[in-house]
């Protein structure tokens, strides 16, 4: 059954291209991992201070491999003690997919 795991991170406005900018520089470590399906950043649009990263994995087995892998420290290890903090908050969501639509073949 495929999952879906949400971390919705509070980032105060005056710290969001440092934290764009972080995550860009982080990018494609998920993205060869055996069941990974699909990742997005959301980016808030309605004053709110949290932004979604979306990931969808083949099965709770695969995720659970990627976050003890080593690309999973990499890509999450401490910021630099140079930079300050971009997020003040992070919340993990976990989902189950039981429906899925897309579009309609023309």
């Amino acid at each position: 059954m495929t999952i879906v795991r949400i971390n919705a991170i509070t980032v105060p406005e005056e710290r969001r291209a440092a934290f764009e900018e972080r995550f860009a520089a982080r990018a494609g470590e998920v993205s060869a991992q055996p069941g990974f399906e699909e990742f997005q950043l959301l980016r808030p649009t309605s004053g709110q201070e949290r932004y979604l990263v979306y990931t969808r994995w083949r099965s709770q087995d695969d995720f659970d491999a990627w976050v003890n892998s080593d690309a999973f420290r990499r890509g999450h290890a401490g910021h630099n003690p140079q930079q300050a903090p971009v997020a003040s908050h992070s919340e993990l969501w976990s989902f189950e997919v039981i429906q899925q639509e897309g579009p309609a073949a023309p």
